[in-house]
C-alpha cells in the first residue's frame, strides 16, 4: 500500500470485518490481501469465537478481565479518553461495550467521569450537534476524494490525500503525499483499487490534478478513472458543503492527529496516518452510523481493478474518431476541441434527438458536444 505498512492486527481485523459481510467474496478478498484462503478463513474462525483477542498472537495476554471494580472501570474510561481526547462520552461507552466490558456506564455517566477528571469543558458539548447528511444507499456508489490543506514537517510539507466511502464513511485511504501531482495521485488510487475494488463514481473538487481548464474540465486523471469505468462528479464551485463528509472526516483528522503532533518527515506522518485509519474505521464510533463503525457498513467493490486494459469498442457501424494533438478531432469537414486528456484516444460520435448535434462519448462517458450548426470562427 502506498501509505505505509499498517500492523498485522489492523489488517487482520480490517480483513475479517469485510470478509464477513453478506455477499462478500472471500477468496477475492484473500487474493486483494495477499494472504492463502486457508489463513483467511482461520482468522474468521478465530475471530466468530474470540472476538478481536483471536486476531493476535497466541501468546499475548487477553486485553480484559471479565470482572471489573467500579475503580478499574473508572481507569479504563479515563485511559480510554486520554488515548481518544476528541471522543465524548457515547463514542466511549460503545467502544467499551465493543471491547467487552461488562456492566459499562451510561454515556451520561461517562461524561461525569470525565467532568471529575478535568478531561471536558463545560462548554464542549456545544459545539457538537449531530447533523443529518445525505448518504447513498450501498457502499462504493460513490467515493469522495480530496486533498487537505498542507502542513509542514521538519523535512518539507506533507499533503494529506484522503478517499471516503458516502455511504459507509469508511476510510479507504489517509496518504501522506509529498505534492499533489497525477503521478502522486494516481499511485494513491491504484493501490486503494487493488485492495477495495472500483467503485461507480467518484466526487472530488474543481482543483488540481483532477480539474482541467475553462475548454474542458477533463485531465488525464479523470480521463483514467472513466477508461476504468469510473464515473467523474466534481463539487459545485467554492460551495465546499458538496463533498461534506470529506470535509468533516478532514475536522476529525486534523483534531485527532495532524494539530496533535510537530512531524519529522512523510514517514512519520504516514505511520500515525495508518494508525489513525484503523481506529476511525474499526474501533471509533460514529455518530452517523448510529455509533456503529464504518467497517461494520464498508463491503468491497465487486469490480476488480483490471491490471490490463481492453481495447476500447464502440460497436459496429459507430462514428469513430481520434483525437489528435491539443485535444482536438476532425469531423465534417471541421476541427472540435473536446480536450488535452484524450490525446490518442478514440471517441465515438452519437447523434442526439437535435438535427447536427453529437455527443462526444469516451468509454460510454460523455464528455463534449458538437453542434454542426455554430458558425466555424
Amino acid at each position: 500500500m502506498p501509505w505505509g505498512e499498517t500492523s498485522i492486527m489492523s489488517l487482520r481485523l480490517e480483513f475479517v470485518m469485510l470478509a464477513r459481510q453478506e455477499g462478500a467474496n472471500i477468496r477475492e478478498l484473500c487474493r486483494r490481501y495477499e494472504v492463502q484462503p486457508r489463513i483467511g478463513y482461520k482468522w474468521l474462525k478465530r475471530y466468530a469465537e474470540e472476538g478481536e483477542a483471536g486476531l493476535a498472537d497466541r501468546s499475548r495476554r487477553p486485553r480484559h478481565s471479565p470482572t471489573r471494580t467500579a475503580a478499574e472501570s473508572e481507569a479504563i474510561i479515563v485511559a480510554l479518553r486520554r488515548q481518544h481526547p476528541c471522543w465524548g462520552g457515547r463514542k466511549l461507552r460503545r467502544r467499551l461495550s465493543d471491547l467487552g466490558v461488562r456492566e459499562v456506564p451510561s454515556a451520561s455517566a461517562i461524561t461525569a467521569v470525565l467532568h471529575r477528571h478535568g478531561l471536558i469543558e463545560a462548554e464542549e458539548s456545544a459545539k457538537h450537534r449531530a447533523f443529518v447528511r445525505f448518504e447513498h444507499a450501498a457502499p462504493n456508489e460513490l467515493w469522495q476524494m480530496d486533498f487537505k490543506g498542507h502542513f509542514a514537517t521538519a523535512a518539507g510539507r506533507c499533503h494529506p490525500l484522503t478517499m471516503l466511502d458516502d455511504h459507509s464513511r469508511f476510510a479507504l485511504a489517509v496518504a501522506a503525499c509529498g505534492d499533489e501531482r497525477r503521478a502522486t495521485t494516481e499511485a494513491v488510487m491504484t493501490a486503494v483499487f487493488r485492495r477495495y475494488g472500483l467503485p461507480d463514481r467518484m466526487l472530488m473538487d474543481n482543483g488540481a490534478p483532477w480539474r482541467g481548464d475553462e475548454d474542458s474540465p477533463w485531465t488525464k486523471l479523470t480521463a483514467w478513472l472513466l477508461r476504468l469505468g469510473v464515473g467523474v462528479a466534481h463539487g459545485r464551485p467554492y460551495h465546499p458543503q458538496t463533498q461534506g463528509k470529506d470535509e468533516r472526516f478532514h475536522r476529525t483528522l486534523n483534531a485527532e492527529v495532524i494539530g496533535c503532533h510537530a512531524w519529522r518527515d512523510l514517514a512519520d506522518c504516514q505511520a500515525a496516518f495508518d494508525r489513525w485509519r484503523h481506529v476511525y474505521n474499526a474501533e471509533r464510533p460514529h455518530e452517523a452510523l448510529g455509533l456503529d463503525t464504518p467497517a461494520t457498513r464498508y463491503r468491497a467493490s465487486r469490480r476488480g481493478f483490471p491490471e490490463n486494459l481492453p481495447a476500447i469498442d464502440y460497436g459496429d457501424g459507430a462514428i469513430v474518431r481520434k483525437v489528435h494533438q491539443k485535444g482536438e478531432l476532425f469531423f465534417a469537414n471541421r476541427s472540435w476541441r473536446v480536450g488535452k486528456a484524450f490525446e490518442g484516444q478514440p471517441v465515438a460520435l452519437r447523434p442526439t434527438t437535435t438535427d447536427g448535434r453529437y455527443d462526444v462519448v469516451f468509454c460510454q462517458h460523455k464528455i463534449a458536444e458538437l453542434d454542426l450548426r455554430e458558425v466555424d470562427p
